[in-house]
């Protein structure tokens, strides 16, 4: 059974490996490169988890399987848009695809944020990620049609979409 869990110390070593498979199993879906995390020491791994699991407004998730880690995904609050917020991280192990992992990991951003106030979520998502954008916009996201090139290939484009957080009556 999948459980979805924010990222803590307890979880760093997991937060690490799903992070580094995720980078490597696709990596023109992220800013950072496998390359560049994979040698960063332990010590930060375990700074980056405490820092998330700190956060008032920004979270981390693992979906886990019987505790290990098939799936991540973050969104922190934009500061100059507090009614925003930008889904970061996203990425389910491609032996847990089209099983609703994703769907859980971006339900649990839905939720911790609409808590928070949060009526929009963002997300870039590449020009060669097809399958992920079209997974976003099965989701309720839908293209703002602003586009930026990719920062580590300027031949690809990014594309920003947004899903509007419904509100709930109490």
């Amino acid at each position: 059974m999948i459980e979805i869990k924010r990222v803590t110390p307890e979880t760093a070593g997991a937060f690490k490996d799903v992070r580094l498979r995720a980078l490597k199993d696709s990596p023109t879906a992220f800013c950072s490169t496998h390359a560049k995390e994979s040698q960063l020491p332990d010590e930060e791994w375990q700074q980056r988890a405490d820092r998330w699991s700190k956060a008032e407004n920004d979270a981390m998730f693992l979906a886990l399987n019987s505790g290990a880690a098939c799936g991540i995904v973050g969104s922190y609050r934009l500061p100059e848009k507090p009614e925003r917020a930008q889904v970061i991280s996203m990425w389910v192990d491609p032996a847990y695809r089209r099983a609703g992992v994703g769907k859980l990991l971006i339900d649990a951003v839905v939720e911790w944020n609409r808590i928070r106030g949060v009526r929009e979520l963002v997300l870039m998502v590449t020009s060669v990620n097809v399958g992920a954008a079209a997974f976003y916009q099965r989701l309720g996201f839908a293209n703002t049609g602003v586009t930026e090139p990719y920062p580590n290939d300027p031949s690809i484009l990014e594309y920003e979409m947004l899903m509007e957080i419904p509100l709930i009556a109490p």
